[in-house]
């Protein structure tokens, strides 16, 4: 797949959902690696994949979130970085069986490039590495997700254009008096225009904040670009409940804002923290009653 037009060939797309507090219900635990589950527990991981799929994403995304050796070192698991990566596509197609597409997640460094933690070129060169990775298993799209820095979003989408594959960017909106800026200070706007001139195949906006500030975000990104715009909200903000944290959103209430941002040009939509599965069924039940 060169892009993401026959993706889209039939309108918008329902996406998956949450992925480490979908692990969470399956066991994972603080301060363990999710992505090291790819080669420990890979019958959970398909078993999130296998959900999603059941409840109607047609693009499911892999346990590679912070599968970059950088992000990995300090679990001891630099050296695991191409095993690591290559499983967590495996497993996602393994689940897909076909029905859905398999778009590898990249998430960021877990450094502050733009205040020099890191290098440029240790970034890049992990970035490649992961990349790589990704698209030698068959990999259908790569997705760089939950990135607060555009700089290190750049670094990271020069690294996996060079796989040749489609390339979506996911910036993250939580900072600002409207919590829409990214911590850098970026705009919906300026992140959308810069992103596209770097090459971008969709842009678009995850995490951060509840499914009723997308809205905004999608009608701001979608007025500076014309390509295709991915939207995958919280299941509102997290509250901290007897030690464990709660969103209080719920499938309905989330999957009621999809005719708002579908007017607002959402081309792809699902979940991040705290929606499951059911909110990803409530999605597409309620795309398919918008078609």
């Amino acid at each position: 797949m060169r892009s993401l037009e026959d993706v889209l060939a039939a309108g918008s797309v329902v996406t998956d959902g949450a992925w480490g507090t979908e692990l969470g219900t399956h066991g994972l635990t603080d301060g363990e690696c999710p992505d090291l589950w790819n080669l420990r527990q890979p019958e959970r991981v398909e078993q999130v994949a296998r959900a999603y799929m059941k409840a109607g994403s047609r693009i499911i995304l892999t346990n590679t979130f912070r599968a970059n050796r950088i992000a990995l070192e300090p679990f001891g698991l630099a050296a695991e970085t191409t095993a690591i990566n290559r499983a967590g596509v495996e497993i996602s197609r393994r689940a897909a069986a076909g029905r859905a597409r398999v778009f590898a997640s990249i998430g960021p460094s877990g450094k502050m490039f733009f205040s020099g933690d890191v290098a440029a070129e240790e970034l890049r060169a992990a970035f490649t590495e992961q990349a790589e990775a990704l698209a030698s298993a068959g990999a259908d799209a790569l997705v760089i997700e939950t990135m607060s820095d555009l700089a290190e979003a750049a670094v990271a989408l020069a690294a996996a254009r060079e796989t040749g594959l489609p390339v979506v960017v996911s910036i993250v909106f939580d900072s600002g008096r409207n919590r829409d800026r990214t911590i850098t200070g970026a705009t919906p706007e300026s992140a959308a225009a810069e992103l596209a001139d770097a090459g971008a195949d969709a842009v678009g906006a995850n995490c951060g904040r509840g499914i009723a500030g997308y809205v905004e975000i999608c009608r701001r990104m979608r007025a500076a670009t014309t390509l295709p715009i991915w939207i995958k909200a919280n299941a509102g903000l997290p509250e901290l409940v007897d030690g464990r944290l709660v969103y209080r959103t719920t499938a309905e209430e989330f999957a009621g804002y999809l005719p708002a941002l579908l007017a607002a040009g959402a081309d792809f939509i699902g979940g991040c923290c705290g929606a499951g599965p059911a909110f990803i069924r409530a999605l597409s039940e309620r795309r398919m009653a918008c078609a």
